[in-house]
């Protein structure tokens, strides 16, 4: 039964995949291996995404100024990271594009944020997944394959967002 509702989720989920899937800015597919890419956990330190391998990460990438994406992030703050970030196998990254953290603290102070906002100031991870458009949601499995894509927020697919990351995490930890 347990099983059956995981895949009755994930069949529901096809159709906001495939939509993604679709737009012509999204350079990753689902299926592929996460793009390899470094960036700075904390000023002055940088890790690897690779160095997550064996969690599931969500990668979120947004502006500060985006309005759809101010509209997102306190969904995510109570939905998914006040829910997971104490889960040892999640891991979970919101990249500013284009900003630094200049800009990214005092707007994480100012929303109440307690996630990990990170600069993108280049657009150098921003590129490795789109030429356009945010936000976007990656789900990345623990053996790194793409497992899930979203462009833009819509709560009708957050909530699905929402039940994939459950029914993923509740298996994982099932499984063990």
């Amino acid at each position: 039964m347990r099983k059956l509702k995981y895949f009755i989720v994930l069949f529901a989920l096809l159709p906001l995949v495939s939509f993604a899937q679709q737009d012509e800015g999204t350079l990753t597919k689902v299926g592929e291996v996460v793009p390899v890419f470094n960036f700075e956990i904390q000023k002055g330190k940088m890790v690897s995404i690779s160095d997550y391998k064996g969690k599931l990460i969500l990668i979120n990438l947004f502006a500060t100024w985006c309005p759809p994406c101010n509209e997102e992030l306190p969904e995510v703050q109570k939905r998914i990271w006040e829910k997971y970030k104490d889960n040892p196998g999640f891991a979970f990254f919101v990249f500013g594009r284009e900003e630094g953290w200049d800009k990214l603290i005092p707007f994480k102070a100012r929303k109440g944020f307690t996630f990990p906002i990170l600069p993108d100031a280049d657009r150098g991870i921003f590129k490795k997944f789109a030429l356009q458009s945010i936000p976007r949601n990656i789900v990345v499995d623990e053996q790194g394959k793409i497992i899930y894509q979203s462009i833009g927020y819509e709560p009708k697919e957050f909530a699905a967002l929402v039940e994939l990351l459950d029914a993923h995490l509740k298996k994982a930890k099932s499984s063990k």
